[in-house]
């Protein structure tokens, strides 16, 4: 209720104002990635930043200090989560704070041993990427990859699931809809019900190069986040408004420490603060924060990592 009221004051007076702490979190594991997805910096190994792997002991630190507010941890930002070698006593370490805990995953790993310790560590949702029900589609985005062992690793969780009588993790299908495989939307949700997995949530896909058109904008004008103008070009279906939500529930941090907006700074360009020199109460209330959020208020559109963010409109089917 701080939090909800704050941004509600904020979005009404156009003034900063932020009383709480972030009730959401996502910390990201590593930069690494097997896969070269077109429109992903991990994929393209197109970061400035540096690849590395999350400290267990920095990231037990921030959840100790953010645990009695938080609810709802994602442990992924950029990369395969899996890659990381501490992977699930990342997630026991916050199940032990009784947090929710989702992670999001290519699947690649998920042999015997990985979905089983996967199902031991609580993890509550695991987000599958499937973004084709056959291998040619498959690969066109996610390229470098392999449906079979998607699949393979899914049924090995589920089967696992069933036999440990787990009621965890939550598995969904998460379908990036896009123009190569919008067709294919009513195969996944076929497929996804044959295999037993729990939900399928179709997401629209974000483009850097999109002004000029781009072979992954769907057809379907409702999985895109872009319209056509009358000039040919074209634009996000989201109007620039000056507020924006996630600055006020929710927060980033990356691998190896820095505290940043959202999701959409996907190279940290735009750090407030690092969890190594400072706590994240101290960011968080800090002069930087403070003046990003000042901002967004006044002018969210001279902010670069904001002009290809559909905040308020995302859909999902």
């Amino acid at each position: 209720m701080k939090i909800f009221s704050s941004f509600q004051a904020s979005r009404l007076t156009g003034k900063n104002l932020h009383w709480g702490m972030p009730f959401a979190l996502s910390v990201e594991p590593t930069t690494s990635c097997n896969l070269r997805c077109p429109e992903c910096p991990s994929g393209l190994r197109s970061f400035t930043r540096p690849t590395g792997m999350l400290d267990p002991k920095l990231f037990e630190k921030a959840i100790e200090e953010l645990s009695d507010d938080l609810i709802y941890l994602i442990l992924y930002f950029q990369g395969e989560p899996y890659l990381h070698p501490e992977f699930h006593g990342l997630v026991k370490a916050a199940k032990q704070r009784k947090l929710y805990v989702a992670t999001s995953t290519n699947a690649h790993y998920l042999d015997n041993e990985n979905a089983r310790k996967t199902i031991d560590s609580g993890l509550d949702r695991l987000i599958i990427s499937l973004d084709g029900t056959d291998q040619e589609t498959y690969a066109s985005y996610r390229i470098g990859g392999k449906l079979d062992k998607v699949l393979d690793g899914t049924r090995n969780l589920l089967k696992l699931r069933d036999e440990m009588r787990s009621k965890t993790p939550f598995v969904v299908f998460q379908f990036l809809v896009t123009g190569k495989n919008e067709h294919q939307i009513p195969e996944v949700k076929k497929m996804a019900k044959e295999l037993g997995v729990d939900d399928v949530w179709l997401k629209t896909a974000q483009i850097y190069d999109y002004e000029n058109g781009n072979e992954l904008i769907p057809q379907q004008s409702r999985y895109s986040r872009y319209r056509k103008l009358s000039n040919g070009k074209w634009a996000l279906k989201n109007a620039m408004s000056d507020r924006c939500w996630k600055m006020w529930h929710s927060s980033v941090i990356t691998w190896d420490g820095k505290v940043i907006p959202c999701c959409f700074d996907k190279d940290a360009s735009h750090s407030l603060g690092n969890l190594n020199e400072e706590s994240f109460r101290v960011v968080w209330k800090g002069e930087k924060y403070n003046a990003f959020r000042s901002n967004l208020l006044s002018n969210r559109s001279s902010i670069d990592i904001c002009k290809n963010c559909t905040e308020g409109t995302e859909i999902w089917v």
